[in-house]
């Protein structure tokens, strides 16, 4: 068993007069995963792979952008001495709330424009994307970020005095929360695959299955966290939209749900796209 996870030694690399942060090197190990796992679900569905490749840059870019703002509009306070390092990413501050949204808006635009599926592709990112954070996360461990509050547990991390926040100088050690959000990512595909592949959903509600469990996930995670810069009744702000978002896609699913019979029968999320496609008249808004 662990006595404590030791803080990171190193923020990065350098090679030459390149520094690579590990950060931004795990949040690009997420995306290569995710671009595979989707493109191979998208294409067990039916659809056409190159779809995938055509549009994965730009929903990762718009993405990118919309939880870049969402981080740096709720964090203000950060960048008035310092303005410039609004964009200084390799330092952290991702909002992933807001990337979702941007991602979601762009993701829709672009596969109707290229004659896609919307709903195959929802349930091919409702794994993919799961497993970009699991990755990604592992970033916040080496900016020494997203930690929880004081811990004496066994998997407590170890923080640097430099990083701890000012309530807390006199702890060393500190929730996880980036670890558990992985391991809860990780949780969440394993139990989506295997409900996939024992009852009947309606295309796409695999996505919203996956809003739901990553809601419930991150609303108890945030209950741990110190790094908010707002509370309402004891609930920081993404605590709040984590509440909001499980409430709404578990609506989403089950309305959706209602429309479709359930079954031990493979899900029609693994039909052939053009088989979908004819079961579309019959599908839910």
């Amino acid at each position: 068993m662990l006595a404590s996870i030791p803080a990171p030694t190193s923020h990065g690399i350098e090679i030459g007069p390149l520094e690579f942060r590990f950060y931004g090197l795990a949040i690009a190990l997420g995306m290569i995963a995710a671009l595979f796992v989707i493109r191979k679900r998208y294409a067990r569905f039916g659809g056409d792979p190159e779809t995938i490749e055509k549009i994965f840059l730009w929903i990762i870019l718009i993405g990118f952008l919309g939880a870049r703002l969402a981080y740096v509009s709720t964090h203000t306070g950060r960048f008035t001495d310092d303005p410039w390092k609004v964009i200084a990413v390799w330092e952290g501050g991702l909002a992933f709330f807001g990337g979702l949204t941007f991602g979601t808006a762009t993701a829709i635009f672009l596969i109707r424009r290229h004659g896609g599926e919307v709903t195959a592709l929802a349930d091919s990112i409702a794994i993919g994307l799961p497993l970009a954070q699991a990755i990604g996360r592992w970033g916040n461990y080496f900016n020494q970020e997203l930690f929880g509050t004081p811990s004496s547990l066994p998997w407590a991390v170890e923080i640097d005095p430099i990083n701890r926040p000012q309530a807390h100088l006199d702890a060393a050690t500190f929730h996880p929360t980036f670890l558990y959000e992985m391991l809860w990512n990780l949780a969440t595909i394993g139990v989506l695959l295997f409900t996939e592949k024992r009852f009947r959903f309606a295309p796409g509600n695999l996505f919203f299955a996956y809003l739901s469990s990553y809601g419930v996930g991150r609303f108890w995670i945030e209950l741990l966290r110190t790094d908010t810069t707002f509370r309402f009744l004891g609930i920081s702000r993404n605590g709040w939209v984590a509440f909001a978002l499980t409430l709404v896609s578990l609506t989403i699913f089950i309305l959706r749900q209602r429309s479709h019979s359930l079954s031990t029968s493979p899900t029609p999320a693994t039909k052939p796209l053009s088989q979908r496609k004819k079961s579309s008249s019959s599908r839910s808004p």
